[in-house]
């Protein structure tokens, strides 16, 4: 009963916290939209840089080019994209293609911020009832938000990766479905944001968050809607396997330098080892009960492995350091955020040396992950040893609940 009325007392008086004025806006929202609006035009002057790939590959999939079909895989294997992402590029075709472009390049930029609204709901839903200061937390979202936009428009508006963009977008909802306890959603976003990506699979140690008991439920989803996207091509043509083992060359900059793997193109072992590792440490960081680490560790992994060392490859990061931040957390300066904006976008443009950048990205890999998985955490005030293990909590029965820092609906809230 306390519980019940201290939750019912925090949506109270947490109601008007940081709004402006009357209008349905919060401050820190509108600060990240003006922020994301400076490095949208900053990014924009040379972005685009990838589109190409997607544009391609959207009038492949729908014919409008010979040798695409189901035959897009086996016959394009560098479009290493997920057939969700065709899909929605296949929104701007329309348009003509420079202002096309521009148009996706804003979209992708705008979803960046609809993910910071849907964390930060994340985060008041995981904390209600433990006396969570509603203004602190708002603070922790604009601070590690102000650090995750640099990234996000440089996987959206510079390089234009329609795949990563909507793998991400998906994952973010899907952690909101986690706390929620909605299983079957889970399943839904992540199925979808492996059909976007195939690197998504590292994110599905989420599943193990959810109650034991909806396991199998929220695995078939996921298992039926990835082989809905991605069987027909393997069907289709034998050839499609092919596409798997489709290798990039081996940056100096990479990790992997550091490792003693000098080969001029990905090893056959990597994306295995890569997949592996992401999903073990996914794993165990919610054995450990710190599931919001699940997306900073996966991603964790795949800069520590990839061959390749792309300043878009860090937005996963990036929202892995945001979740960490405003769920795994309770100090007001969200800095793991910041040391990653700093280590992965800072090192890349200011430390000319491959070898120190590679250096760099090993040293926040491996830092970064042992944190979240090793070090003590401070337990909340109140809402004692389940707060504590970050176990999310059941889904509210509540008729009409109230969202106390977010106004807007809460898209994808249907039953689970």
């Amino acid at each position: 009963m306390r519980k019940t009325e201290t939750a019912a007392m925090e949506r109270q008086d947490a109601a008007q916290v940081g709004r402006i004025g009357r209008w349905p806006v919060r401050w820190h929202h509108a600060l990240l939209t003006v922020w994301t609006v400076v490095w949208f035009f900053v990014a924009e002057r040379h972005g685009g840089v990838s589109w190409h790939y997607l544009r391609e590959g959207e009038q492949l999939l729908f014919g409008q080019s010979g040798g695409g079909g189901l035959a897009l895989y086996a016959n394009h294997p560098e479009l290493q994209i997920g057939p969700v992402s065709f899909l929605v590029a296949g929104l701007f075709a329309p348009f003509p293609a420079a202002l096309g472009e521009k148009l996706a390049e804003a979209f992708m930029s705008g979803l960046g911020l609809w993910m910071l609204v849907l964390i930060g709901r994340a985060a008041a839903d995981h904390y209600l009832g433990t006396g969570t200061n509603h203004r602190r937390l708002q603070q922790r979202v604009l601070i590690a938000g102000a650090a995750f936009i640099p990234m996000w428009v440089e996987v959206s508006a510079r390089f234009a990766h329609l795949d990563d963009v909507m793998a991400l977008f998906f994952t973010t909802f899907a952690v909101r479905a986690v706390v929620r306890g909605q299983a079957t959603a889970t399943g839904v976003f992540l199925a979808l944001a492996v059909d976007s990506k195939p690197w998504a699979v590292a994110f599905l140690p989420l599943l193990l968050t959810l109650p034991r008991r909806t396991w199998l439920r929220s695995a078939l989803w996921t298992v039926g809607l990835v082989a809905i996207a991605w069987l027909p091509f393997y069907v289709g043509n034998g050839n499609t396997m092919a596409a798997a083992h489709f290798t990039i060359p081996n940056q100096a900059a990479s990790s992997l330098r550091w490792f003693g793997v000098t080969d001029p193109a990905t090893p056959w072992w990597d994306r295995p080892a890569q997949m592996a590792l992401g999903l073990g440490l996914g794993t165990l960081a919610v054995h450990r009960g710190r599931w919001p680490a699940v997306i900073l560790v996966a991603a964790d992994a795949r800069i520590l492995l990839d061959p390749s060392v792309y300043t878009y490859y860090s937005a996963s990061v990036l929202l892995g350091t945001l979740i960490w931040d405003a769920i795994g957390q309770r100090r007001l300066v969200p800095w793991v955020s910041w040391i990653a904006l700093i280590s992965l976008y800072g090192s890349a443009l200011i430390v000319p040396s491959d070898s120190a950048r590679g250096l760099i990205r090993l040293a926040f890999a491996v830092g970064s992950a042992a944190y979240v998985l090793l070090w003590p955490m401070r337990a909340p005030r109140s809402g004692g040893r389940r707060r504590h293990r970050f176990v999310p909590h059941q889904r509210r029965r509540d008729p009409d609940p109230v969202y106390p820092l977010y106004d807007l609906p809460a898209p994808g809230d249907g039953k689970a």
